[in-house]
């Protein structure tokens, strides 16, 4: 069995990457009581990557951005370009976090989220405004979650079922 090397602190961000799969595992568990499944790292179309996207039991798409830092946060202009793909756009931050940029009109926060979550749950500050996706966006981005989903558990059961170019062996 291969071992996992451990992590190195001393990286310039391996804290933050380490409070941000804290964040993801509350955030996935709040959600998963909720009917509301996730994945993590999904790209999307335009070359953006949400950090987790889950479908709800009625097809509702939703999108969470995950920040554990104020400079990431404050730095980020790139999220509005993850709104087309969700009914709702969740933010979600470590406990302890100051949310208050979040109630800035940069943020929209009449459209935005707020979850702030530890390792182990996660609890919606700020419920997200549900705003409902074109039937052709939702079939596309729903098409592509259900076939990464899937793909990812086809690894898991059969980690030699792709070739080294992603494709399925013939």
């Amino acid at each position: 069995m291969a071992s996992i090397a451990p992590l190195d602190v001393s990286a310039p961000d391996a804290v933050d990457r380490l409070v941000a799969t804290d964040v993801a595992r509350g955030v996935c568990r709040m959600l998963l009581r909720h009917d509301i499944v996730a994945i993590a790292e999904v790209p999307l179309d335009g070359g953006r990557r949400a950090d987790l996207m889950a479908i709800g039991p009625k097809g509702e798409l939703v999108i969470v951005e995950i920040k554990v830092s104020r400079a990431d946060l404050l730095g980020d202009c790139k999220w509005t370009d993850y709104l087309p793909h969700c009914d709702r756009f969740f933010w979600a931050v470590p406990a302890g976090f100051d949310t208050t940029p979040l109630d800035g009109a940069g943020f929209l926060p009449e459209r935005s989220g707020v979850i702030v979550a530890d390792r182990y749950d996660a609890a919606i500050v700020r419920e997200a405004a549900v705003v409902a996706m074109p039937a052709t966006a939702r079939r596309k981005c729903t098409t592509a979650l259900a076939r990464r989903a899937a793909r990812r558990v086809m690894g898991l059961v059969d980690p030699d079922a792709f070739g080294a170019d992603g494709v399925g062996r013939r």
